[in-house]
């Protein structure tokens, strides 16, 4: 009984020694993947470390990237405004160098006008005209003129400009009798003869009243210097 023992007991030890080392294989293997475990982790996690270091710089490069365009747009939406602000500031400036340049070509256009005219007139009545048989006998039949007294009157300034002086030629015709004294209608007012009408003078002359010296009288352009007064009748 005792070596069928012996025998027992030795191949318990055997079955023991050849299953301690498995056991050590198979435990092993599940040591060193526990000890990997962490490092893939690491490895894992490290990925999405880089990652979340590499968002901020990514959003910075894209922000960088994308600020030069934002600014050409700012700048293409600013240039319209920018144009029409520089249009508005200039368009009082340009307004008035046009105005500033028609001020003077009004003036030379007007001094052309003046000059014209004054040409023509020169032109016109450069020397006495020509009397008709039938101008002279009617002016000869006219009676003579009822002299009045010099009045007081005064045309107003208004009226004055826009229906007399030398820009305002008129023909006095035939003289009117009115209360005793020869009178003759012009411009909405009535005048009386101060003065004898000059010989040379014919009424179909074409003549001008102006205020000179205090007082009214009248110019033919064909007499240059000669005169005569007359007076309003208000």
């Amino acid at each position: 009984m005792k070596p069928i023992k012996i025998i027992n007991a030795t191949a318990l030890l055997l079955l023991l020694g050849t299953a301690g080392p498995a056991y050590a294989r198979r435990d092993k293997p599940q040591q060193e993947q526990e000890k990997a475990r962490p490092a893939q982790q690491q490895q894992q996690a490290r990925p999405e470390r880089q990652q979340q270091a590499q968002a901020p710089r990514q959003q910075r490069q894209q922000q960088q990237a994308q600020a030069p365009r934002q600014q050409r747009q700012q700048q293409q939406a600013q240039a319209p405004r920018q144009q029409r602000q520089q249009q508005q500031a200039q368009a009082p400036r340009q307004q008035r160098q046009q105005q500033q340049a028609k001020v003077p070509r009004q003036q030379r256009q007007q001094q052309a006008r003046g000059q014209q005219q004054q040409h023509q007139r020169q032109a016109r009545f450069s020397r006495p005209p020509r009397r008709t048989q039938q101008e002279q006998d009617r002016q000869r039949s006219q009676p003579e003129l009822r002299l009045s007294a010099r009045g007081s009157g005064r045309i107003p300034d208004e009226r004055f400009h826009s229906n007399f002086g030398r820009e305002h030629h008129f023909r006095v015709g035939e003289p009117e009798l009115v209360g005793g004294y020869s009178r003759f209608h012009y411009g909405g007012y009535w005048f009386g003869f101060v003065e004898p009408w000059p010989v040379d003078w014919y009424y179909t002359d074409d003549v001008y009243i102006d205020y000179v010296d205090g007082g009214y009288y009248m110019y033919d352009p064909y007499y240059p210097g000669a005169r005569f007064a007359i007076s309003v009748v208000l």
